[in-house]
This record gives C-alpha cells, structure tokens and sequence, in this order.
C-alpha cells in the first residue's frame, strides 16, 4: 500500500511531524498560501455577487507541481494547515489546485504536536470546512474592497503611495482620538500631605522599622482637597502640635486568585510587558514553539499548543497533569479542591485550547540549553501562567489604619471648655495608611501577571508593611510631607494596552492583532516611541479623512459588528454574500460622496490658519514624497515653504530653517539642513532658485586607498542606514556601522569602525577591505 500525503503551511511543522510518522505518510509544506488575489487590480467581481479572482502565487507554481506529483502516488491526501480560517483558506487553495483523480481527500487539525495529539488527529480526519473557508474569504473581500477603493483617492487627493486598511484604520483612530485628548487636556494641580509616623515609644530612640506612612484623607467630615499651595500651608500650620493617634485598626483577608492561562491577546500583552516583545514577535516566537525545536536525541519536538486561540478552555489531561506536577513540587497545599475554571469571554471560539506548554513536566531549566534566549523567554511565561493557573489563591491580610490629628488640648471634651471652644479650634483632621501581608503565596510563588505602565504617581506609602498597631495608640510625627501634584492626561497606547483595548470592544481577531498594529508603523501612519504609539502628521491627517469621508468605516461599533457577522458565516447562521452585499450597498455610495466631496490636497493644501510670513497669505499643509510641510497658498507668486513642528496642544510651528555653517559650492548661499526620505541633507537656501543638494559629512574620511571622498550617512530603498563615499558611483565603499576618524595600526587607513559582538563585547575593526584588523576598543 502507498503511504498517504500530509500536507502542512511550514517546513518545520513538516520536520516534526515527519519524526513521529514514519513510512505510512509523506510529509511536505505549502510554505503559507499558494493563492491570492491579484496585487494590481481590485480581483473582485462587485456585479457577480463579489467573485474573487484567485492568482497561483508565481513563487508558488513549482510547490504546487511538487505537491501534484506527490498527491498522485499516494494512497489519500490529508490537509494539515493551521487551525484558523486562515489555515481553512490555504488548505482549500491546495485542494483546488491538486489533482488527486478521485483519492480520499481529508482535513486534519493539529492543535498540538505530540505523538497522542497527532494521532488522535489523522485517526479522526474531518473534511474541508466551507464555513470557516467563507469567512476567511469574506474577511479577506472585505479588506480588499476598502483597501484598493479608498486609497486610489487618496493618491489622488493627497499623494501616491497612501492606502487604508478596513481594521488598521479603526486602530489609527483610537490612536489618534487619545493624542487629540493628550493635546486637549489641562493639567490641575493639587498637593498632598503625608505623614512620616511610628508608634510612641517611653523609652530609646524610635524603631526604623516601625516607621510608616499616612496620607492626609479627610478634613472633618469632608474629603481632604489641598488646590494650592496656600491651602496646604494653611493645614500644615493647623496640624503644628498636634496629637496623631490611632483612631480604627481594619483587617480583612483577601483571596487573590491567578490570572487565566494565555489567549492569544493576553500572550501578546505580557510579552510586551515582561519580555518588551512586539506582537509581531512574540508570534513568530511562539509559531516556532508550536511547530516544534531541536531537543537534543529527540529531535523536533512541538512545545506549546496552537498559538492562535481566543479560548481560556483547557483539556482535561493537561489539567490533570499540572495539579500532579504542583502538588509534587510545590505540596498539597497549592493544589485547589477543584480545578480552576475559567469564563471565556464574550463571543471567543472554542475550538481551540488556551495556549499551554505540551508537556508540563519539561520545565524552562530543563529546556535551557536547547531554545534561543527569545524561545526560552517565551516559553518559560507561557509554562509558568499555565501551572499558575491551577494554583490556589493567595491569601492576604489587609491592613487599612485610621488616624486622627487634633490639637493637643482637644485631646478631651472637658479640657477644652465643650464644643463651642472645640468648633473654634477647627476640624479634625484624618489621614490614612494601607498595607498587606501575603498569608499564604499560593500561586505567587511562581507567577503574578504585569500591569499597563501608568502614568499616575503611585501614593507616597501605598501597601507598605505596616507596625503592630492598636485603637488608641499614640504616634510620633517625623515629618509632615507637603507635595505638588498635577492630574495627568490619559496615556498614549502601548502596543499591549492597543490589543487590549481592540480585543475589548470585539475588533480584529487573534490571527489579526500582531499584523494591525505593524501595519500602521511600516505606512508610517504611527511611529513607536519609548513602547509608545504616537500619529505622525501624516497619520493624523489620514485619519481626520477618512473620519470626515468614510465615518462607518473607521467607527469601532460599526467594525465590531463586521467582525460578528463574520463569526456568524463561520458558524453557518449568516450567508457571507448577505453580508457583502449589505457592507457594499452604504459603502459604494460613501465611496461615491467622497471622490467628489474629499479636498484636493495636490491643489490647494490644508488651511492651519497661519499666515505667510513673506506676503501674508494663507500657509497650507502639502506633502511631498518626503512629508508634510507648510507652503503658501499665493504659489507660484509666492514660493513661501517651511518645515513644521507641534506642540504640546497640537498648534503648529513653523521650524525656522537650520544653517549648516556651509556654503553652496554653486552660487554661494548658506546650505541649511534639510530631512528626506533618505535621511538628512544639505539644500541650498536659495532653492528654487538653486537646487543645489549634497549629503551630510561624518567628517571621517573614505577607507580605500587613493580616495579623497568622505563617508556620508545615506538611507536605503527599504529604509536601512547605510554609509557610502561622497564619490559615488567613481567609489562604491559602503559600510553597514557606523565608520570613526580612528587610525588603523596595521594598514594605516584612516577609518575604523566600532562594533558589538553577540555576547556584547565591543571591538573596532579596520574599514578597508582586505586589511582584517580587529582588537578591544580599549587597545584600538
């Protein structure tokens, strides 16, 4: 009997599945789709109830001749792409271009791969699944019919070069609404006093460790609001002398409970947090845990199930085996009564589990030696959130402690002459101090989950260990702690706190969330900033387009609801042609309203308001191939243009232009510094006049010998940064590090560059070609 054909997307996922197969299977990878929609025209047939125009890949052809000839020596043909209506989408492309004559044709699902796993998976072969394939095919109409009918007007209007995406668009508008409230927000001051207090002692100096503090809370009966710096000082000189003591000591036990195991969104969020990952990354990373990694004699094996999944579902036998291998290390204790159960959220498929390790008892010290620093990084998270999550609670006793400072001869009602005299001397004032004590760790011990960076200050004392204390009980004052504070606008977002928030209001799905966020950065409509995402200005404008122009389409409700019908044709309750008919019925009129009513940029600009500062005409936003900038509106009698910045509100400035200290070598005018896409350059000042540009010198000289050029910073076609001589093409040195004016001691050439080893050493190596001198920076 023949052996059967297996067929999956990667050549890895081949590799591992070939070591448990053996001679019944042949084993071969797509390597991803083997058809698409045509990339130079729309593909998609809007009056033949939306036919698509499927292309084979042309780097595809040869696969799928290989995978032909192949499936036509087999016994049967099993289709094991992912698991996902993406996965649906290539495994039904390769069905439709095989030729396998009348052969048992199958769909397998490997959700992990494990030996029982892949077992009980080609056991069960199910067929093709033309619901999950309609969704996949509707999603990818949908983004097609937006993508290639939005951006032809906004090369029109605006540039070449822009495009629009159906959910990146969501995500660049909730990107650019939180910079819009940033630049609207006016910050409020307001002070706080903290007190530095201990429990009184009659005898020796105060304990260090009893020291703690206690943050004012309430002034009488009324909550404590200090808006300046008078009022604080005001309170401070009340509270000279005062006696602070111990008005309510409150305990409760609180049971914190472990975070659920890993969903795709979630890995995507702490990895961000903990590990600084990208989305992007992190699924690369975990694609390659899941398809399988060298183990030593065992060869390939597949650590972690399926890494794209919305469910928070786990099968039994990994439970099981996890509060084995807990009780064993950690005691009985820590083993729960019952297993942790937890709630999927609303609208998650259940098909897949949550993402685990496959194994529980290969531990990340077992695997150490094996992965990469990233996989082993990745996989150690995910191992400890998954035995985590099977882990008791942890117990902690909460302290919250009351106190109140009144004047010392208000210490009794009868010495200060009754209330009337009391009411006089002015309220009481109450602070309050917070802090715990972990009873019992239980899954502590091993994992607690990373919150969203904050930009609030965190109170002066919150959740500090707190003395023995009682009702009653005097307390020293060290020191009363005025301080200024302001409010704080809302955060920009993080890559994670977008996920997040894209994941909670039902946009994009685990396939999607790594590739939304990237996609805006490569366009350039976002740029990342210290792990924050911040619009560019051609972001913004692009966004206050297609809000003015296209409203349903960047609106998060409207995109919410695309993605429910999706799941409803995935589940078999929705035709996918009712929903593009509907999506394209408002969308092809919108379409219309916006070629005739969008503003032609190319022509007449965007109006900021400013006025020219040469003839005092109005000063228009253009762009250029290299950006936005500033050009007034009486061009050609005025050529006004000027480079611009915002502030911290989102007014725009004009950047007065910066001299570079040279002269034009071709009329003699300054040379300013100008920024393109290929990075700074010099422009002559009396450009138009003039167009006289040069690159900017490092000031270190060419390597190769007999040139007297100079290595300039340039910028690739693809973005890298690269350093060339100014004689090019006469010399075409080129160096990918940075060059130094240093002095080779071997060769005598005047240029080194510096460099970092993989272990992060640093050493200088020499910059000419054939020369091979390389030492310490120290000794260079």
């Amino acid at each position: 009997m023949a052996p059967s054909l297996l067929i999956v997307e990667s050549p890895t996922k081949a590799k591992t599945l070939n070591r448990y197969l053996g001679k019944d299977f042949i084993v071969k990878a797509s390597v991803g789709h083997v058809k698409d929609l045509p990339k130079a025209k729309l593909g998609i047939d809007v009056e033949n109830q939306f036919k698509p125009e499927y292309q084979v890949l042309r780097t595809k052809k040869k696969v799928l001749r290989e995978l032909s000839d192949a499936a036509a020596k087999a016994e049967a043909v099993y289709l094991g792409p992912d698991p996902d209506r993406e996965g649906e989408a290539i495994a039904w492309h390769i069905a439709e271009e095989l030729k396998i004559d009348g052969k048992p044709l199958y769909r397998v699902l490997f959700y992990e791969l494990t030996p029982k796993a892949i077992r009980e998976a080609l056991q069960n072969p199910g067929r093709l699944n033309p619901n999950l394939y309609d969704a996949q095919q509707a999603r990818r109409i949908l983004d097609r019919l937006v993508g290639y009918l939005i951006s032809p007007i906004l090369w029109e209007k605006v540039k070449r070069g822009l495009s629009a995406g159906r959910v990146q668009s969501v995500a660049l508008r909730l990107i650019c609404e939180r910079e819009r409230d940033i630049q609207r927000f006016v910050p409020e001051e307001y002070w706080t006093i903290t007190a530095q207090v201990s429990p009184k002692h009659e005898q020796g100096p105060k304990e260090k460790a009893d020291l703690f503090h206690a943050k004012l809370w309430r002034t009488g009966s009324k909550k404590a609001e200090l808006r300046s710096e008078e009022q604080t000082s005001a309170v401070l000189r009340a509270l000279e002398g005062n006696l602070f003591r111990v008005s309510k000591v409150e305990k409760k036990q609180r049971r914190k409970n472990a975070a659920p195991p890993f969903i795709t969104s979630t890995l995507q969020q702490e990895a961000a947090r903990k590990l600084r990952f990208p989305a992007k990354k992190t699924m690369r990373v975990a694609q390659r845990l899941y398809e399988g990694v060298e183990i030593g004699d065992e060869g390939a094996v597949g650590l972690i199930t399926y890494m794209r999944t919305d469910s928070t579902r786990l099968a039994d036998e990994a439970v099981k085996a996890a509060r084995d291998y807990i009780a064993d290390r950690f005691g009985p204790s820590y083993v729960p009564a019952k297993p942790n159960l937890y709630k999927a959220q609303s609208g998650a498929q259940d098909a897949h589990e949550a993402i685990r390790p496959t194994d529980v008892t290969r531990t990340p010290e077992s695997l150490e030696g094996f992965l990469s620093r990233d996989e082993w990084a990745l996989y150690s998270l995910i191992w400890k959130r998954f035995v985590a999550c099977q882990m008791s609670p942890a117990v902690l006793w909460q302290t919250t402690v009351t106190i109140e400072a009144v004047p010392q001869g208000d210490v009794s009602e009868a010495e200060t002459g009754g209330a009337d005299e009391k009411k006089k001397r002015g309220p009481v004032h109450w602070f309050r101090a917070t802090g715990s004590v972990v009873d019992f760790p239980g899954f502590m011990v091993l994992y607690t989950e990373s919150e969203d960076d904050a930009s609030a200050e965190k109170d002066e004392g919150a959740g500090e260990r707190l003395p023995r204390l009682s009702e009653g009980q005097v307390l020293d004052v060290h020191q009363l702690i005025p301080k200024q504070h302001f409010t704080q606008p809302p955060p920009r977002y993080s890559e994670a706190s977008l996920i997040k928030e894209l994941e909670e209001r039902g946009i994009g799905r685990p396939s999607t969330y790594a590739t939304i966020v990237s996609t805006i950065v490569d366009r350039e409509y976002v740029q990342e900033s210290k792990r924050q995402l911040v619009p560019t200005e051609l972001g913004l404008l692009i966004n206050e387009l297609l809000t003015a122009h296209f409203p349903e389409i960047v609106d998060v409700e409207f995109t919410a609801k695309m993605e429910k019908s999706l799941d409803e044709v995935e589940n078999g309750t929705c035709p996918s042609l009712k929903v593009l008919e509907e999506f394209y019925r408002r969308f092809s009129v919108t379409l219309s309203q916006a070629h005739k009513a969008m503003r032609n940029l190319k022509v007449a600009g965007l109006p900021t308001g400013l006025s020219c500062p040469q003839c005092g005409g109005d000063l228009h936003i253009r762009f250029s191939r290299n950006g936005p900038f500033l050009a007034c509106a009486n061009h050609p009698q005025c050529r006004f243009t000027s480079n611009y910045r915002r502030d911290d509100k989102g007014r725009i400035e004009l950047v007065e232009r910066e001299s570079s200290g040279e002269t034009c070598d071709k009329c003699g005018s300054p040379m300013v510094l100008k920024k393109g896409r290929f990075g700074e350059f010099l422009a002559c000042s009396a450009y138009p006049k003039c167009k006289n540009t040069r690159p900017v010198s490092l000031g270190v000289p060419c390597p190769r010998e007999g040139c007297d050029g100079e290595i300039v910073e340039r910028m690739s076609k693809a973005g890298r940064k690269f350093y060339g001589c100014t004689r090019y093409p006469d010399c075409d040195v080129v160096l990918w590090s940075r060059p130094t004016a240093k002095t080779c001691p071997q060769c005598g050439s005047p240029t080194m560059v510096d460099k970092v080893g993989k272990k992060g050493e640093k050493y200088s190596v020499c910059a000419r070609a054939g020369c091979g001198y390389k030492a310490p920076q120290e000794s260079s």
